[in-house]
């Protein structure tokens, strides 16, 4: 059974590598300007992330729920629910739950034209029917790139959830047919702050 460990540094390793060991440029100028911030990179995710806690907290519990699980990073979870989402917020485009010109649905955005989502758009079922989703991505990558280490597979596992597996073209260009060329990036350095932040397991 897959388990998350008490590593080294005190946070805890899960399967699929240690988060705080992935090596991240955080957001883009662009995704950065919708929060009309001027700077960019890992201090500006972490603003972003910082401004979704409060927010976040509100899902923690099911967050964890599902961690535990799934023996998934919560921070994870919670870095792309703050990226695709903002915390269930309608800043973000959500209208009844529906995002992205009506295709995403939920607080992870699952996408309607690829996946049947399940349960309510805040409910606890999502969140596993979407992280199932991540961790099938991130074993696509594993196989995909067998010589890259766990933190690259899943880094690269986070890019493919936006962008699919067979975008994910390569170590150097792990973000290049993401949204904003950035989302791994992104979502790496937000639950990075996360887990900082009290999401871990």
């Amino acid at each position: 059974m897959e388990t998350c460990e008490a590593g080294s540094s005190g946070t805890n390793e899960c399967i699929f590598g240690d988060l705080m060991k992935i090596a991240t440029t955080g957001a883009s100028s662009n995704t950065a300007s919708k929060d009309n911030y001027k700077i960019t990179g890992v201090e500006a995710s972490h603003k972003m992330a910082e401004y979704d806690l409060e927010r976040m907290d509100m899902y923690k519990p099911i967050i964890m729920n599902v961690a535990r699980a799934k023996m998934l990073d919560p921070a994870v979870i919670a870095g792309i629910i703050s990226r695709e989402t903002r915390g269930g917020t309608r800043a973000s485009g959500l209208v009844d739950g529906w995002g992205d010109e009506g295709n995403a649905f939920g607080l992870m955005q699952v996408d309607q034209r690829y996946h049947d989502p399940k349960g309510d758009w805040d409910s606890e079922e999502h969140i596993h029917q979407a992280t199932d989703i991540l961790i099938r991505f991130i074993k696509r990558i594993q196989n995909k790139f067998p010589d890259w280490s766990k933190e690259d597979h899943f880094k690269g596992g986070i890019a493919a959830y936006n962008a699919g597996p067979g975008n994910v073209c390569s170590h150097a260009e792990m973000d290049c047919k993401t949204t904003g060329a950035d989302y791994a990036n992104d979502v790496v350095a937000r639950a990075q702050f996360f887990q900082r932040n009290g999401y871990t397991l």
